[in-house]
């Protein structure tokens, strides 16, 4: 993918950044990813969209893995509802806050976090340790950057972004599966959608070798992943296994908010004997649309009922999976609704399929 004005860009690499920390800020660049004609140059109104969303969430991931390299336990606050935040969420939202904000400064960008937490005395320290991160990438100072970060809201529009800076927060901390994920919503559809794994490995096939994909779909124009440092380019389909006795499934790691008891059963109903692959993060959505996974469960927990999701939680993986093939839709048949605020109150539980199965799997999760 060319730079926007003409030309190709260096690749961007996270070494050379690293090394100028502390000097002026390093320019912005775009990956050459690539992609081909049929996926980005007939892009109409929304190609520039794209550049800095493929921009914005590169260099956040760069970013996520960096801090994940240093991690350490003072590196995290446990939020009111006690799920934790780390340095890594709020610099990745600080950056794709700030780079969507430059250029399309009308649009609403619904995020997970703000900076009530951050900027509290007793955590200071972690406030200097996102400054200097972000600073790795793009220049400002803690008061700049907390305010890059409540360029986010909760409240939605005709147009607007969802984001989770880090999804699979509890994974990244543990050092397994998580994702940055940004999504345009317009008129409640997603017209767009991107997904930083910057753990999860390239070829499903060789799950031991390099790690780093980054998925991106368009409405209408197909889903791909690449190499989240360029090249790699492929075009996604999801499986087509038709039997559900030979299919498999993906679910969450964390038993919260979901029911893993009740998938089981489910898989028992379709006669299935592979163990589900648990993984955290949207990046199960990946899976799903690359043909790795069958389709992806997400039934809500027996002790939470009336749990609803959070936009940014299926925002991007859906469109992903959907332009590769697949159908999502919630636990009773219907599209995942984006009109009702940050909340999918519309909905019930997630189902991501091949297509193929999802009237079959839906009639298994009925009770």
């Amino acid at each position: 993918m060319g730079n926007p004005r003409g030309g190709s860009n260096p690749p961007f690499g996270t070494k050379r950044h690293a090394e100028r920390r502390g000097k002026r800020a390093p320019p912005l660049v775009i990956l050459d990813w690539n992609f081909g004609s049929e996926a980005v140059t007939d892009m109409d109104e929304n190609s520039l969209e794209v550049m800095i969303a493929l921009q914005a969430i590169t260099i956040a991931s760069a970013l996520c893995e960096k801090v994940r390299r240093e991690l350490t336990d003072r590196g995290s606050i446990l939020k009111s509802d006690r799920s934790p935040v780390t340095v890594a969420d709020y610099g990745s939202q600080a950056i794709i806050c700030k780079l969507i904000k430059e250029k399309f400064p009308h649009d609403a960008i619904v995020a997970e976090e703000d900076s009530t937490e951050l900027r509290r005395p007793n955590h200071s320290a972690i406030l200097d340790q996102v400054t200097h991160h972000v600073n790795d990438f793009l220049r400002g100072s803690s008061e700049d950057i907390s305010s890059w970060i409540d360029f986010s809201c909760h409240s939605t529009a005709d147009r607007f972004w969802a984001l989770d800076p880090i999804d699979g927060t509890k994974g990244f901390l543990r050092g397994d599966q998580y994702a940055i994920a940004l999504a345009l919503i317009e008129n409640g559809v997603v017209t767009l959608g991107l997904m930083a794994c910057p753990n999860l490995y390239v070829d499903k096939d060789r799950p031991d070798r390099k790690r780093g994909c980054l998925f991106f779909a368009i409405r209408g124009k197909g889903s791909f992943q690449v190499n989240i440092d360029g090249g790699g380019r492929k075009t996604l389909a999801v499986s087509r296994v038709e039997n559900p006795s030979e299919a498999s499934y993906t679910e969450s790691v964390e038993s919260d908010h979901t029911d893993q008891h009740f998938h089981q059963r489910v898989a028992q109903k379709l006669h299935i004997t592979k163990p589900s692959l648990r993984m955290d993060s949207q990046a199960k959505y990946g899976i799903v649309a690359r043909g790795e996974a069958t389709f992806y469960l997400r039934a809500p927990s027996a002790s939470e009922p009336d749990y609803r999701e959070n936009i940014w939680d299926h925002a991007a993986g859906s469109i992903i999976a959907e332009e590769a093939g697949g159908r999502v839709t919630d636990t009773w048949g219907r599209p995942l609704d984006f009109t009702s605020g940050v909340k999918m109150k519309k909905n019930h539980g997630v189902v991501v399929t091949n297509g193929i199965l999802h009237d079959i799997v839906l009639k298994a999760l009925e009770v």
